[in-house]
Formats: structure tokens, sequence, C-alpha cells
């Protein structure tokens, strides 16, 4: 029951912290995409793919003190940090799983910002497509964000170095 806990709890010991519920949507959902066995269901929604499953486990890991969520008030929003809490790194020392290592692939993804993110996964969630309707799809449902040709180049740069990480 509690596996897919103990994977995202092992993806935060991955990381000092991650800043950002963009964020973090985007790097669970590219680690997936890399083959590295998260189960959480991902839809299209406004700012690419999202998993309502993500958002209710980390809301139930904050309140069993696994995670915590620290909120801070910017300009016009909220952003949000997260670490791992010792409840979370005492659980993990009692759960064995079997995941490939993480760090590489989120130090790579911590060092970009979540509008990139934001890119790569959308162009992950079209890739069953030919890469030429992929970038039309881009330039279609992320009008907003002002993509450039340079940009979706440098997407499919780092999805390629991405999962030649292991």
């Amino acid at each position: 029951m509690l596996e897919n806990h103990a994977k995202l709890l092992k993806f935060f010991t991955s990381s000092e912290e991650i800043v950002g519920r963009k964020k973090l949507q985007k790097m669970i959902y590219i680690l997936k995409k890399c083959e590295i066995p998260f189960e959480e269901k991902y839809q299209f929604h406004f700012y690419g793919p999202y998993s309502e499953e993500l958002t209710l486990r980390i809301e139930e890991m904050c309140n069993l003190g696994f995670i915590v969520e620290t909120r801070e008030e910017k300009k016009s929003y909220y952003q949000y940090r997260y670490q791992v809490a010792d409840a979370g790194r005492e659980f993990l020392e009692h759960y064995q799983m079997d995941l490939p290592p993480l760090d590489d692939h989120i130090q790579a993804m911590n060092e970009k910002s979540s509008r990139f993110l934001e890119l790569v996964s959308t162009m992950l969630f079209f890739e069953h497509l030919p890469k030429e309707e992929v970038t039309e799809k881009v330039y279609r449902v992320k009008s907003k964000q002002n993509y450039s040709d340079e940009d979706i180049e440098e997407g499919w740069n780092f999805i390629e170095m991405l999962r030649q990480i292991h």
C-alpha cells in the first residue's frame, strides 16, 4: 500500500529540496517517461502533464509528517518547497524497494526552470507523434509560453541526455 509513498520519499531524499508544485509534478512525470517506475496517472492539464494522484499522495505524506511543505509568499503567488522530514527518512530505513538511482536525473532537472520542465514534459506527453507534430502541438497548446525552436531543440537534447543516465 505504501510502496508508492516510499518511491516518492526516495525521490525526495535524492534532492535537498524541490522548489515549486509545478516543478515537482513535471519531475515525477519526466522520471516516469524515463522508465523509472512511478505509478501516478497523468493527464494533460493547463501546465502540461498533471497528476491528481501525485497531489493527493504528497498531501498525505505531509500529513504523516514524512515531507515538510513550506509555503513562501511571492509578489502575486505562493511558492512551495518540499523536503524530507526525519520521520520520512526513518520510514525509508524500514522499507525495501528496487528503484534505480535517481540522483543524476534529479540534479539535472533541478538545475532547470519549471518553464523548461513544462516544455520537456509536454514534449514527452506527445512523443508518440512524429517530431514535427510534437513541435506543432507545443506551439499550439503552449502558445502563451512563447517557446522558440531553440527551446524545443534544447528539450530534445535534454530528453536524450536523461535517457542515457543509468
